[in-house]
């Protein structure tokens, strides 16, 4: 079935819905309210039997889903199968409830669950290979890459994630670790079985994944960080044991070998990776990008209509930020070449040594600390959950994200976290951090991961089971403008041409992700692009160009997004007049993360014309 068709169908049905906010009093349960959030929790305790390293995540690995503590996910494609068909059964169950017997509120709830649950069967079935049920499920087509695999999800959750704080959730760990190299086993048949189909990642990027790899193996299995990991929580915590030794014999019997098999196999298949990087080089690949630019987007956006956003977009910030580079000091050459100007001055520049990035990382938090008691001038609702800042762990930093959120532990045992890459600071100039902050933290993901999660009134499996990228990205992207509305460029006007830049560069992603997987471009010309116009360090430039040719579209979601967040609060104001209440408008985010479609009509019906 063509994405785009089934995309079409999906937004007339929730066109046709009620909106949930457009109740000025609580609406009358509906005869069937009550059987739909048994239902929805029902599905809610299933996705944390089937997905135990979310159990743990959320701090939900407890009572009785104690055993979750113990297991890892399934990397296998059995376990693929298995994550998209209990998403079919779930839709059938969903079925049986008459929409009739619902309240509007509910026939939001259940028209957004099944919007997800329809895009992870539809791409799953259509398109058989790429990551188990985790992170951009069905359209992470990759299954080991620089930035996906076992190899690399494992180790940073059982150093970030996994508590150990008694003699029991030590022993898990250990439970864990010996089921290491099972994953990394399934990921490896999978990987040839992918690549035997025609879908292997581009050469960079498994050339990326083998340096990782060997990283990982590299060490003296006794300071391994999945050994020292354990010891040093077991430390922290008091507990006695030899967990050294017995995390050193597992790493040292079965990960290690795991590893070498992977290596080797992934070693094997390096001469079939082409250059290209974009996703039609694999069958069918013209078709997979439409459906992941709609997954990512959940919008009907072709490929060419988001690659001319992103010209048209590039073309508008420039024009905003040529007069301010102008005014300091910066007039010759392009746009691109006066930031790249701007970001090698030494007055930018952090050391890229360790005393560097400790200053650097105490500025993002004095950033946050600053901005949080700005956020009563325009939210109602005001979570207190603390930010933790800490730089990607050295082991993965080369293929990882330049910055990415985590979200908190549900009962509090475990705070929301922003990581920054912090391989060469040189990256990361002063005036671009700001943005970053508050994309990541407040008032972007961990603020309105927060303010989702405060709301009982909206399902459990909406609240942290279900994300839609254009939505969470592009309020992310929001926020750095709120922020600026909020005066934290003022008297700081070299902050606010990072802003702009922050805006320009998720614009420049339209174009590059569109153009290497729709328009064959290569990598070279993509980077090329991204470093001319946004002025980054090529290898900043670099590693963002490498991640989109692994998550096709997912570069996408962050403008697309924005301009939909901006765009319905523009007309919500011009509908609303006088009357329009901005922390009303961001109120919305208790209902947690939704398609763009439903987001519409939800922002329409608050602020319904006069």
């Amino acid at each position: 079935m063509d994405r785009r068709l089934f995309l079409g169908a999906s937004i007339a049905a929730l066109t046709a819905s009620t909106p949930l906010l457009a109740q000025s009093r609580p609406a009358p349960a509906g005869k069937g309210d009550a059987a739909l959030r048994t239902l929805m929790d029902a599905f809610w305790d299933e996705e944390l039997s089937l997905m135990p390293e979310t159990a743990t995540q959320l701090g939900l690995d407890t009572g009785r889903h104690a055993d979750a503590r113990s297991r890892l996910n399934d990397y296998s494609a059995a376990g693929r199968l298995r994550w998209i068909e209990s998403r079919r059964d779930r839709l059938k169950r969903m079925a049986a409830i008459p929409e009739a017997d619902l309240s509007p509120a509910w026939r939001v709830n259940r028209q957004v669950v099944a919007y997800a649950y329809d895009q992870a069967v539809d791409g799953g079935t259509r398109f058989r290979f790429g990551e188990p049920g985790t992170g951009y499920a069905p359209y992470s087509p990759y299954v080991v890459s620089q930035l996906t695999g076992a190899y690399a999800s494992v180790p940073d959750f059982l150093a970030s994630v996994h508590p150990v704080k008694n003699a029991q959730d030590a022993e898990a760990y250990l439970q864990r670790l010996s089921a290491f190299d099972g994953a990394l086993d399934a990921n490896s048949t999978t990987l040839r079985a992918d690549a035997a189909a025609g879908v292997l990642a581009p050469d960079f990027a498994v050339d990326a994944a083998l340096a990782q790899l060997k990283a990982l193996r590299g060490s003296p299995a006794a300071s391994n960080g999945l050994v020292t990991a354990l010891v040093e929580k077991a430390k922290a915590a008091g507990i006695a044991g030899d967990w050294s030794a017995r995390a050193t014999r597992i790493v040292e019997q079965e990960v290690y070998p795991a590893l070498d098999r992977q290596i080797a196999a992934l070693t094997a298949l390096r001469p079939k990776a082409k250059a290209e990087p974009g996703i039609w080089t694999i069958p069918d690949g013209d078709a997979f990008y439409a459906g992941a630019l709609a997954f990512q987007t959940t919008t009907t956006l072709s490929p060419d209509e988001v690659h001319r956003l992103g010209l048209e977009q590039v073309a508008a910030l420039d024009a905003q930020l040529d007069p301010l580079l102008s005014a300091q000091g910066l007039t010759q050459g392009s746009v691109g070449a006066r930031l790249t100007e701007l970001s090698r001055r030494p007055d930018q520049l952090y050391p890229n040594t360790d005393a560097g990035r400790a200053e650097l990382l105490a500025a993002l938090v004095e950033q946050v600390a600053a901005i949080r008691p700005k956020m009563p001038q325009v939210f109602a609702t005001l979570p207190k959950s603390p930010v933790e800042i800490v730089r990607v762990p050295p082991e993965i930093q080369d293929g990882a994200p330049n910055g990415y959120a985590t979200s908190p532990a549900l009962d509090g045992s475990r705070p929301g976290r922003f990581y920054i890459n912090l391989k060469d600071t040189a990256e990361w100039p002063k005036f671009t951090l700001p943005s970053l902050t508050y994309h990541e933290a407040l008032p972007g993901h961990q603020w309105e991961g927060a303010i989702a999660l405060s709301s009982t009134d909206t399902p459990i499996l909406r609240r942290a089971g279900l994300y839609f990228a254009a939505y969470g990205e592009g309020w992310a992207l929001y926020a750095e403008q709120l922020a600026d509305e909020l005066g934290a460029y003022e008297g700081d006007p070299i902050g606010r041409i990072g802003f702009l830049q922050s805006l320009q560069f998720r614009a420049v992603r339209m174009v590059v992700d569109t153009g290497m997987h729709a328009k064959r471009w290569s990598r070279a010309k993509a980077t090329d692009y991204m470093v001319e116009t946004t002025g980054f360090a090529r290898g900043r430039a670099q590693r963002e160009i490498d991640r989109y040719a692994v998550w096709p579209g997912q570069a996408c979601s962050y403008k697309v997004g924005h301009t939909e967040w901006v765009r319905l609060r523009d007309a919500a104001k011009a509908r609303a007049g006088a009357a329009f209440d901005i922390k009303r408008f961001h109120d919305v985010l208790r209902q947690g993360s939704m398609p763009i479609t439903v987001l519409t009509q939800q922002i329409e019906a608050l602020f319904p014309a006069g």
